[in-house]
């Protein structure tokens, strides 16, 4: 089932504006509310493939209460396709056949280029609960990349082609945003040391404390990246994302970016984020026991359990890209514009680059002491 947006003033296709929050055309400049468009845009002809499933539209009605992702079924990760399965469907824009591989949820047109959704990848146990949208739009994204690589100035000749900056992709990531409770509780050792002088003596004096610490521990939010193509190191550093500007998914978000479903379920990821939330857990009982020359623990236990799993879709711009052997990668926070990553550079340049510097500098001290003589 392929979702398309189509404009109701020009018939062009409309994409999310990351400027106005509002679906947008660009043939003719018209915006519409994302609520409004979920009702309009969704007009297809399922009879373009058989093997699309016959599924219902996708509506508001099958976005799942948070409620209902408290406790979520560990199989329904890969459920529904197989890993190395493909779909065909149609563009209704110009007919071509549309090719995916079984974890794409919102891609391109490669013939026409117009925006496309597959619905039947958003519904049912497969449909997000939470969206962060774009804020960043693509001008931003390339100006930013120019930047990042200094504009060629140490880049490597050639680098800097128009074809790099128009390659950059803004893509949905699938998450796992966990919230979790427990306790912790700590047994420890802890010294007071004093040294002070008494004629000719100088005293140490130590005083030894049995410490003991309870405390209620609760994570709202913690982020897991659930996709096997996505470096987990990388999505990590793109941290943090401003959560509070969450919304409920709604299919229109997703006009005119890319965006695949996730390949690891929340049980999947649970020793990943169990690990990092006992970090955390740990650094909090540690800053509770303060005052003290020395701390050392005695015992020491985290209990944690997960209250809710949110299935979320993260916004991140992405350049990747391979140079002399080497692959690159530009990835940027979608909503906050914090970047990731390490162009190549130029030795060449940057020898040539420190020359002029020292040039300067020399020129400029030859100039201050000829004024001073």
């Amino acid at each position: 089932m392929v979702i398309q947006y189509k404009c109701p003033g020009c018939g062009a296709d409309m994409q999310y504006d990351s400027q106005s929050q509002k679906l947008k055309c660009d043939s003719c400049g018209r915006e519409m509310d994302v609520e409004d468009a979920i009702y309009s845009g969704t007009d297809v002809d399922e009879s373009s493939s058989k093997d699309v499933p016959e599924l219902e539209l996708y509506s508001a009605e099958h976005i799942p209460d948070e409620a209902e992702f408290e406790r979520i079924a560990p199989e329904q990760g890969a459920s529904t396709y197989a890993d190395d399965e493909g779909r065909q469907y149609m563009c209704k824009n110009c007919g071509a056949v549309v090719v995916t591989t079984a974890d794409t949820i919102a891609t391109h047109c490669s013939f026409c280029g117009a925006p496309v959704m597959l619905g039947d990848r958003l519904t049912g146990q497969l449909a997000p609960a939470k969206i962060l949208p774009f804020e960043i739009s693509r001008e931003q994204a390339g100006e930013a990349f120019r930047k990042w690589c200094h504009n060629g100035r140490l880049t490597p000749r050639g680098f800097m082609s128009a074809d790099r900056v128009k390659n950059i992709t803004g893509m949905y990531v699938p998450f796992w945003l966990y919230d979790l409770e427990g306790n912790g509780e700590a047994d420890a050792t802890a010294t007071r040391v004093r040294t002070y002088t008494r004629g000719d003596y100088i005293y140490t004096e130590t005083k030894y404390y049995h410490v003991y610490r309870r405390v209620h521990l609760s994570y709202r939010g913690v982020p897991a990246d659930a996709s096997k193509k996505m470096d987990d190191t990388l999505m990590d550093r793109l941290e943090p994302f401003p959560y509070e500007k969450l919304k409920s998914f709604q299919v229109p978000y997703l006009a005119g970016y890319l965006a695949e479903k996730y390949d690891h379920t929340d049980e999947d990821m649970m020793p990943r984020v169990n690990a990092r939330v006992n970090n955390y857990a740990d650094e909090y009982l540690r800053s509770t026991i303060s005052g003290y020359s020395t701390v050392s623990f005695n015992r020491k236990d985290i209990h944690l359990q997960k209250v809710n799993a949110h299935y979320t879709l993260l916004p991140v711009w992405m350049v990747c890209y391979d140079y002399q052997d080497t692959e690159h990668i530009f990835a940027m926070n979608g909503q906050t514009g914090k970047i990731v990553g390490k162009p190549p550079l130029s030795k060449e340049k940057i020898a040539a680059w420190f020359a002029g510097i020292s040039a300067g500098v020399f020129a400029l001290f030859r100039l201050i002491t000829l004024l001073l003589t």
